[in-house]
């Protein structure tokens, strides 16, 4: 008998809104919002840029590995490179670890030695 009491429930209850489940979301959706701007986004684009670098490397351009090697191209193919670091030493490294072009490689250096000398 009470069984039968428990099942029917109260009478009047509230109907059920639609707008309060969707109401909920709203916050996970614009701190996803957020996470996109501030951290996908960025991202994104600093993977463009490195793939545009990589793409324009050519014999004879000084870069900086992620390993931290610095040298000059001296052969380049499809995978890998071939990177002088010393004279007479080089060394072959896959052109994902490419990690940036050195613009001004020489007048660096030419900087460097101006500052030894004072």
């Amino acid at each position: 008998m009470f069984d039968i009491a428990y099942a029917m429930g109260a009478p009047g209850g509230a109907p059920p809104g639609g707008a309060g489940g969707f109401a909920s979301f709203v916050p996970l959706i614009l701190m996803f919002v957020i996470f996109y701007f501030l951290l996908i986004r960025p991202q994104q684009k600093k993977a463009k840029e490195h793939r545009e670098m990589l793409s324009s490397l050519k014999k004879g351009d000084r870069i900086m590995t992620s390993g931290g090697l610095y040298g000059r191209i001296m052969s380049i193919d499809e995978n890998s490179i071939s990177l002088e670091i010393a004279e007479k030493i080089r060394v072959k490294i896959s052109r994902g670890y490419v990690a940036s072009l050195l613009k001004d490689a020489q007048g660096l250096a030419q900087k460097s030695d101006h500052s030894k000398s004072k």
